[in-house]
């Protein structure tokens, strides 16, 4: 996959805020990962993420896509923007646009999506609000990397818990995004100490490390 005699060198997709970027970009300073954020890019000017980002130095884009005509074109300048950072990887955190298979395919093994449900189950939109609905007992994400088909692909880790009795989508939510917060950086680590490998079955080994992790205390859960 990747030469790891270097620093990784990550560029990350952001839409709005970028709470999951500003998690990864804090976690590699403050683990000394051999990583470097190359940069941020947004399809949304406005997004509160560019302006988290550039106030950190790290070089920041954006491409509005309601400037482009259809989604190929669109993904074509935005496949052109990321190729000038050389990334290893390109990490999808929060980007809210559904790729093409030319994009997906030029970067294979090497876009990393995180999606907030335990795939298979619930893919697309509104996962929290589908998990209530169904009764599950266990919730949470998933991190996996990305093909052609919508929230598909080998998955890289699963974390999850408990679902409450008293639990509603939105107190979900925002139980399930701290465990985002803490799995994609684990993940971003991992990629930069070249702990992931894609085996000849299309599934991930993760070398020394558990790719399953239960935080059933999530209230109490202490970040990187």
């Amino acid at each position: 996959m990747k030469n790891h005699h270097k620093n990784c060198r990550f560029v990350i997709l952001i839409s709005g805020r970028g709470s999951n970027m500003q998690k990864i970009v804090e976690s590699s300073i403050y683990g000394k990962w051999p990583a470097t954020i190359c940069a941020v890019i947004s399809n949304d000017p406005s997004s509160l993420g560019l302006q988290w980002a550039k106030d950190r130095n790290i070089p920041t884009d954006s491409l509005d896509h309601k400037n482009y005509a259809n989604r190929d074109l669109f993904d074509q300048a935005l496949k052109k923007k990321i190729d000038e950072y050389f990334p290893d990887y390109v990490l999808l955190a929060g980007f809210m646009r559904i790729l093409s298979k030319d994009f997906v395919d030029h970067y294979k093994h090497r876009l990393i999506n995180i999606h907030p449900s335990l795939l298979p189950s619930f893919p697309g939109l509104n996962t929290h609000y589908k998990a209530i609905e169904k009764g599950v007992k266990i919730h949470g994400c998933t991190i996996h990397f990305v093909n052609s088909e919508l929230d598909d692909g080998p998955i890289i880790i699963q974390g999850c818990l408990s679902v409450k009795s008293n639990d509603d989508s939105a107190s979900l939510a925002e139980r399930v995004l701290k465990i985002e917060h803490k799995i994609f950086p684990l993940v971003c680590k991992w990629l930069s100490l070249g702990k992931i490998v894609i085996n000849q079955e299309n599934k991930v080994e993760v070398k020394g490390e558990n790719n399953l992790l239960f935080y059933d205390d999530v209230d109490h859960m202490q970040l990187f």
